[in-house]
């Protein structure tokens, strides 16, 4: 078997509907479209959502909640995750530049530090936010925080 050889399996294929090619064809006159309104026009697009004039679901289903424009997503970072990163890789500052080096982000989110776990050594940690308790802890152990 070659690749010059490859054929698809046989009743596998079919030749594409001539549409609109005499009333020989099978396919003339009107081609397929029916008789008239919009969609035996050309240039006819269906809506997103249309459901042939029934009421759309986007439309019946009842809306709820509120959606905060200035909602700000972070990538959540523990203290435990800081700790294992300065011990494994002997940091005594960590910024967001770390975290992509070590595979946890991108360094297109934006990063936040939270309290879960402890943390034992003296860093400086660069982040866009820190709760409270983790901003606490870091200082306790004589470490310092950069809001960047």
């Amino acid at each position: 078997m070659k690749l010059n050889n490859l054929k698809p399996a046989a009743g596998s294929t079919h030749s594409r509907r001539r549409i609109g090619r005499g009333p020989g064809s099978g396919l003339g006159g009107t081609s397929t479209r029916g008789h008239k309104g919009a969609k035996a026009r050309s240039g006819y697009k269906r809506k997103i959502g249309f459901e042939g004039g029934q009421m759309p679901l986007q439309r019946r289903v009842p809306k709820f909640g509120f959606k905060n424009i200035n909602h700000k997503e972070y990538f959540a970072v523990n203290l435990s995750t800081l700790q294992k990163l300065a011990e494994s890789k002997g940091y005594t500052e960590i910024g967001i530049d770390q975290l992509v080096e070590a595979g946890l982000t991108n360094g297109k989110e934006l990063v936040k530090v939270l309290a879960n776990g402890e943390i034992k050594a003296a860093l400086t940690v660069k982040a866009n936010a820190f709760s409270k308790t983790a901003e606490e802890a870091i200082k306790a152990v004589g470490g310092n925080t950069v809001i960047l």
